[in-house]
């Protein structure tokens, strides 16, 4: 009955779905043209979200100047952590308050996104929590103007209805979910992601895989997200591993942030799945990075999930390879081979270390009422199945 339950709710979101104002950022080339726009709206001072290694980079430095020269007022906030958490939130949205802004500057990788997002709506619902607006469709008010500035390729933050908060009380991570938190713009300049390390390079381009992968597997897409998820398949084949070890390849790294972009388009409308079920766990419990802990459970699940992907899956494998032989389950196999040759190229471990056989329990069932019913996966997991997955990816 309660899969009977999972596949009614899902089918009946997906129809809802059509009727959801859904948008896409407009796009902007730099983040010098960034004031311009927010002085050409009427935006009088905003706020800059950012975190600390990002902010003594100097990669703000021309912005900031470019929002002096317009005449547009900031005020910077830098505390961000990784896996954003619901201090930050608070501490920025007073910072906010204190200095009567009216928009805000996401500057840096998902975990500061998912912090203006989180802002946002604590500005849009005063009187509300950020637990209370865990979920679907709880914020629905009017948020302020976002601007989005990705300076990693993977999260696809800067295109999602989704800010992923941390309760660093409870160790819970969880996600808001409301199409009023799309960012109205969102600035794709590759000439940020430059300088970004090879771990960081090779993790947030298998996240961004993992968006792809979990998009189109899924049953909630539309012909939009199932073109959106390839194009960025192929161009995260095609491009990861040449940013990896090449982190000035210009053509590489413009490649992969669209490739990102095109992810985050594709799972904010068709959902993920179980691996960032299991993924978000992760991160509350351990602060793993997200894209190290989606790298690693990804081909994990995809193989638990059997025959239920064998057809997606062949249906990639076919995308990547001319004339490709064999069954769809060899087909299938070959694809999640091909991840586990990715990661395994780009020294991403197979295991998640630190992972603790007491904390499994709780996890198993926070991943477990994550994933349902919401996430339109095509084998939806019991229990134990989550338990077996923990235990496989535990070192």
């Amino acid at each position: 009955m309660y899969l009977l339950y999972c596949r009614i709710y899902q089918f009946v979101f997906r129809l809802v779905s059509y009727v959801l104002p859904f948008r896409k950022p407009e796009i902007i080339k730099s983040s010098i043209e960034l004031p311009g726009v927010a002085k050409r709206i009427g935006l009088k001072h905003l706020i800059i979200i950012t975190d600390p290694v990002i902010s003594s980079l100097g990669l703000m430095d021309e912005m900031m100047k470019a929002f002096d020269e317009q005449g547009v007022k900031w005020t910077l906030y830098d505390k961000t952590v990784a896996n954003p958490t619901i201090d930050n939130i608070e501490e920025a949205l007073q910072i906010y308050i204190k200095n009567q802004c009216d928009g805000l500057v996401a500057f840096g990788g998902g975990s500061s996104i998912d912090c203006a997002k989180g802002v946002a709506a604590r500005v849009a619902r005063p009187h509300k929590t950020i637990p209370q607006m865990k979920g679907v469709l709880k914020v629905l008010r009017h948020t302020p103007v976002l601007f989005a500035v990705p300076t990693t390729s993977g999260t696809g933050s800067e295109a999602t209805l989704a800010a992923v908060i941390t309760n660093s009380q409870t160790h819970e991570k969880y996600a808001i979910n409301d199409t009023v938190l799309i960012p109205s713009y969102a600035v794709l300049d590759p000439k940020l992601t430059l300088g970004l390390p090879p771990h960081i390079t090779s993790t947030t381009g298998m996240d961004a895989l993992t968006h792809a992968v979990e998009a189109y597997i899924g049953n909630s897409n539309t012909s939009e997200t199932k073109k959106m998820a390839k194009d960025a398949i192929l161009l995260i084949v095609d491009n990861v591993y040449k940013a990896y070890v090449d982190g000035s390849n210009y053509e590489a790294r413009e490649n992969m942030q669209k490739a990102s972009y095109y992810a985050g388009i594709a799972f904010t409308r068709a959902y993920v799945g179980n691996v960032h079920a299991v993924a978000h766990t992760l991160g509350g419990f351990y602060n793993t990075p997200h894209g190290s802990a989606n790298a690693v459970i990804l081909p994990i699940v995809l193989k638990a999930y059997g025959a239920s992907v064998h057809r997606k899956l062949a249906e990639l494998e076919d995308l990547l390879t001319k004339d490709a032989q064999g069954s769809e389950e060899v087909k299938a196999n070959r694809f999640i081979d091909r991840i586990e040759r990715l990661n395994e190229s780009m020294n991403i471990p197979k295991r998640i270390k630190g992972l603790q056989d007491k904390d499994i329990p709780l996890m198993v069932e926070r991943a477990f009422h994550e994933a349902n019913p919401l996430y339109p996966v095509p084998k939806i997991f019991t229990r134990e199945e989550f338990t077996r997955i923990y235990q496989e990816i535990k070192e």
